[in-house]
């Protein structure tokens, strides 16, 4: 199965359920269906074929919605791009991925003049005049006709990871594996028609993209776009949409808590399940959550923009118990083995890297052999790059990105660990461990920090701080102080940008 055709199925069987709100108003499974039919015309009408492949740099809009369904119809693939990138890098992944075209939202037409990739241009609205409106030739074209559905091995996105190590690459995947990473999510939430999804998280990302609004859609519930993350809408849009399912990054759901003073009186009685991603939270941020939001209904999961994303589940039953994990295999049809450096199996309590298998994984890098073949083994296990331990019970238990760990003086320090005993200081807001390299050590242990507002770090006191919690040599030698930290838009570590700065 494949979505074209999955939503052909939804409109024939329940053409009158609401299949996605957004920009203000409904469209019913027909009606998407339809739209995605005339979005293929207007793309055609463009020059775009099989084969090709289609840019989308738009905040959470249905004209993205639209534009996919109608890149797929046609047998094109779609590069989703992130929108909070300056001109030079949207220039890389237009010209990396070979893009014929590129919907951009009108509010950053700005930033497509600046774009020199030779792409066509279409704009989601008329709000940039110069040039040519998607939604004015979406409303004017025919739908297309016929039924041709992509097969299961065409390729359906160019999903570019955050280049957190340096220039991202564009992860290749097929039909087959995207809809594989929306039915495993799907399971392993339960989600089902009569949910209502909240995507609040840039729907360019493979997360929101593939597992909740594409697992939404498979499942015939509704997904809602709010059409860029504020704490104050993000609230508003739960309570006023009747939200049953919304999935953030753990700051999407602290955030509120510390710009929204009245949290306990907005009814949440509709959430069924709350889903975060990118880092485990430790006991009393958990609590914290489920005391703010009043539900112990906060599921964790893992992936990465490879595997589709899928991984493990950490599900809410175990977020106390297991505070600080990322779950344990769970997900349907994902294979998870946490090695030695020599491939055996790593016991409970040894660290080791994590290995995986799902049949949502990626074919490989685009025009990248040779990162291809380092990201795969020879039994074509995908290496994450994440160390993790392994407990009693089953469960994963992050250390850090094997690119991170930091070896001192013949020691290894893994700066997650680090990066967690310094987050426990009451005034530290932020906090990056990294290595960098020494004449004598090899490496010494730097910690980059920003402290919180109106606080003041003192590196004496942070020492001291430390030294009950860790052993010395894991000390971080110099504290270097910031006012933030270089990010993604997703909220990870830029730590490549860290060590290339000077103290």
């Amino acid at each position: 199965m494949d979505f074209v055709s999955l939503l052909d199925q939804q409109a024939r069987s329940q053409p009158h359920k609401q299949a996605l709100r957004g920009a203000g108003r409904s469209w019913t499974y027909e009606e998407l269906a339809q739209a995605s039919r005339r979005a293929a015309t207007v793309l055609r009408a463009q020059g775009v074929q099989a084969g090709d492949k289609v840019a989308l740099l738009c905040f959470n809009t249905p004209g993205f919605v639209f534009a996919l369904f109608g890149a797929w119809r046609l047998g094109a693939a779609v590069v989703p791009v992130n929108h909070k990138l300056q001109a030079p890098e949207v220039d890389y992944v237009l010209a990396h991925s070979g893009a014929r075209l590129c919907l951009v939202d009108g509010a950053l037409a700005p930033l497509a003049q600046r774009v020199v990739a030779p792409v066509t241009w279409l704009a989601t609205d008329s709000a940039a005049p110069a040039l040519a409106d998607f939604d004015a030739l979406l409303e004017a074209a025919a739908p297309l006709a016929g039924d041709d559905s992509p097969a299961a091995d065409t390729l359906a996105e160019v999903l570019y990871t955050s280049g957190t190590t340096g220039q991202p690459k564009g992860c290749l995947h097929s039909h087959a594996n995207v809809f594989h990473a929306a039915l495993c999510a799907a399971a392993s939430t339960a989600l089902s028609h009569r949910d209502r999804t909240l995507i609040a998280m840039p729907i360019w990302h493979s997360s929101p993209l593939n597992n909740w609004l594409l697992g939404t859609l498979l499942m015939g519930g509704t997904a809602v776009l709010l059409r860029e993350y504020a704490p104050q809408a993000f609230l508003d849009t739960l309570v006023d949409e009747r939200i049953s399912f919304t999935f953030g990054a753990p700051i999407a759901f602290l955030a509120p808590l510390a710009v929204v003073p009245d949290i306990a009186s907005y009814d949440f009685s509709a959430m069924r399940l709350w889903a975060y991603g990118g880092g485990p939270l430790g006991a009393d941020m958990a609590r914290k959550l489920a005391q703010s939001y009043r539900s112990d209904r906060f599921v964790q999961v893992y992936g990465m923009t490879e595997s589709g994303p899928l991984g493990t589940v950490l599900h809410p039953e175990e977020a106390i118990a297991k505070a600080g994990s990322i779950g344990r295999v769970g997900v349907p049809g994902v294979a998870i083995e946490v090695r030695r450096p020599d491939g055996r199996r790593c016991e409970a309590g040894e660290v080791g890297e994590i290995h995986m298998r799902s049949p949502a994984m990626m074919q490989g890098y685009l025009d990248n052999p040779q990162a291809t073949a380092a990201a795969f083994d020879a039994r074509g296990w995908y290496r994450s790059g994440d160390l993790a331990r392994v407990d009693e019970d089953g469960f994963l238990f992050i250390v850090d990105r094997l690119r991170d760990m930091i070896i001192t003086g013949g020691e290894n320090v893994y700066s997650k660990e680090v990066e967690d005993a310094l987050g426990a200081h009451p005034d530290v807001q932020d906090v990056a461990v990294i290595g960098r390299p020494h004449a004598e050590w090899g490496e010494t242990v730097v910690a980059v920090l920003v402290a919180r507002p109106g606080r003041t770090l003192a590196p004496d006191e942070l020492r001291a701080f430390l030294e009950t919690r860790l052993a010395r040599y894991k000390i971080p030698r110099v504290f270097d102080l910031r006012d933030a930290l270089p990010r993604t838009a997703t909220g990870k570590l830029l730590k490549h940008q860290l060590r290339g700065q000077a103290a």
